[in-house]
Order: structure tokens, then C-alpha cells, then sequence
């Protein structure tokens, strides 16, 4: 029989105040779990017109204010984020039957923190920011190619590759994060944290 928290849900919900915590400890579990990429998640925007996209990215930090990924700033993603600051995201770990959603608004990471990211990425991510227009009609793949055996030529020196300015990176700050256990039957169980005034409400919901 499973143990219990207060709320009378399984034991890894835990009894704490502060969901990013939580979240903190979840990552760590699905980090030994999952075979490829652990933090993986989904990301949902909506652009000017109120249409909707969703596409995978990779979670790079997670900090006080929030939940941190690196993308072209000439996106698609990028754009919408501009227009409309509000963003949701998912994470599905299924060898633990575990998910987590958080929704909130989105600030742009400052450039010391984008700088510092960058440097730390390997060598051919670095060259691939500066070749791609990410997500632009590419006429034939051999002409991205030529133009990364161009900026290798540029940026002989690995150690020395400078950020691109249409590169930066977004941190989500959640108002919203919802903790979920798969059950059989749909028998699930949820827990959601909600922000009022800077503190966390905890309720539980429905499967």
C-alpha cells in the first residue's frame, strides 16, 4: 500500500509549500529514469492572430524566477513570445507515469545569462546558432552545409566563439504548476499549485 501525504495522495507529492522544489526533486528522479533527454518538454505560444502552436524544447535552468530555455530570438516561438509574453509548457515522464504543467509569463533572460550559456555549449551548437535561420524555407540542405564550413573558417578558435545577437534565451515565471500521478483506470492524481500574491496555493483536482 502506498504512503500518503497530508492530502492524502502518494507519497511523492510530498508536503511542500514551494511547487519549483518539487519539481526539483521530480527532475532528479526522472534524470535516472528516462533514457534521452529528461528535460524535455512541450511548449505552447500563441501568435498575433490567436492561433496556437506547441513544439519540444529542452530546459536549460531552472531559477527562483523560473524555468529557462535558449532559442533564436528570430523564431516562430520567439515572435509569438514577443507579441503575447504568456506561455505553457509540459513535461511528460512516462517511465514514471509522471507529469508536470506550468503555465505563466515570459521575460527575456538578461544578456550576462545568455553570454554565459552559450560559452558553455559545445563547439558545432555554437556554429549551428550563427548558420541557421531557424525555421525559414531552406532552399537546398547543401547551402546550410556550405555555411557552416564557412563559419568554422570564421571561428577557427573554439574557445572563441561570440553569442550571435539574434540569440538569447526566455524564462518562463509560473503562475500556475500542476503536479501528475497516472493511476490505472484514469484513477490519476493531481496536485496544483496556484500563485496568489506570492504564495502558492495548493489544491487537489479531479482526473
Amino acid at each position: 500500500m502506498n504512503q500518503k501525504n497530508s492530502l492524502g495522495l502518494n507519497s511523492c507529492f510530498m508536503d511542500l509549500g514551494d511547487p519549483l522544489e518539487l519539481f526539483r526533486i521530480w527532475m532528479s528522479e526522472a534524470e535516472k529514469k528516462e533514457i534521452n533527454d529528461p528535460n524535455a518538454f512541450s511548449l505552447a505560444t500563441v501568435n498575433k492572430n490567436n492561433e496556437p502552436s506547441v513544439r519540444m524544447i529542452l530546459l536549460k535552468e531552472l531559477k527562483q524566477e523560473g524555468f529557462v530555455f535558449y532559442t533564436n530570438m528570430n523564431s516562430p516561438k520567439s515572435h509569438d513570445l514577443k507579441k503575447i509574453p504568456k506561455a505553457s509548457m509540459c513535461f511528460h515522464w512516462k517511465s514514471l507515469q509522471r507529469q508536470v504543467r506550468i503555465s505563466g509569463n515570459i521575460i527575456q533572460v538578461s544578456n550576462e545569462d545568455a553570454d554565459s550559456y552559450f560559452a558553455s555549449r559545445p563547439y558545432e551548437s555554437k556554429i549551428g546558432a550563427w548558420a541557421s535561420d531557424q525555421s525559414k524555407v531552406m532552399n537546398k540542405r547543401e547551402e546550410f552545409l556550405k555555411k557552416i564550413t564557412e563559419l568554422k573558417n570564421k571561428y577557427k578558435d573554439k574557445n572563441n566563439v561570440p553569442r550571435p545577437k539574434h540569440w538569447s534565451g526566455w524564462c518562463l515565471c509560473p503562475s500556475l504548476i500542476e503536479f501528475w500521478l497516472g493511476d490505472q483506470f484514469r484513477i490519476h492524481e493531481r496536485l496544483k499549485y496556484s500563485k496568489i500574491s506570492n504564495t502558492w496555493k495548493k489544491e487537489i483536482l479531479y482526473p
